[in-house]
């Protein structure tokens, strides 16, 4: 008889990983980011348990989007109230808020559940270089 494998909490090794979005192109990066949060290129890798690593990216705000999607590519957001629809280019976006793009493009890529939520807060986002991580030792991300 076979036995599903199930990774244990004590057995799950979660490494912190850097990036350097500059001149990344956004969709390349969200996917290559998602694919870290998840743990989909460890050999252990089960759905639905969060064997992840932590991701940092830096210069977020020197990401690259082809196209004309800096003026046809729009962010919603609704304040509750009748009305209170708000829309806001990319351009914009990247010009006032750098890291709500990067944000936006892999919480697309995550599961909408529990699961999800947990591995979006292992990434960490800014929009210069500086970042507070420096004492867990982050390596580039292969």
């Amino acid at each position: 008889m076979q036995k599903t494998y199930y990774p244990k909490k004590d057995e799950v090794t979660s490494h912190w990983y850097l990036v350097d979005a500059t001149g990344m192109n956004l969709g390349r990066l969200a996917t290559r980011v998602a694919r870290a949060l998840l743990g989909k290129d460890k050999p252990q890798f089960t759905p639905g348990v969060p064997m992840g690593d932590y991701v940092v990216v830096i210069n977020v705000e020197k990401i690259e989007v082809t196209g004309r999607k800096l003026d046809e590519k729009f962010y919603y957001r609704h304040s509750g109230y009748p009305g209170g629809l708000k829309k806001i280019t990319l351009r914009e976006q990247l010009k006032r808020f750098p890291e709500r793009v990067l944000e936006s493009a892999v919480w697309g890529m995550l599961p909408k559940n529990r699961h999800g939520r947990k591995l979006i807060k292992r990434l960490k986002l800014y929009a210069g270089v500086d970042h507070p991580h420096k004492a867990q030792k982050p390596k580039p991300l292969p």
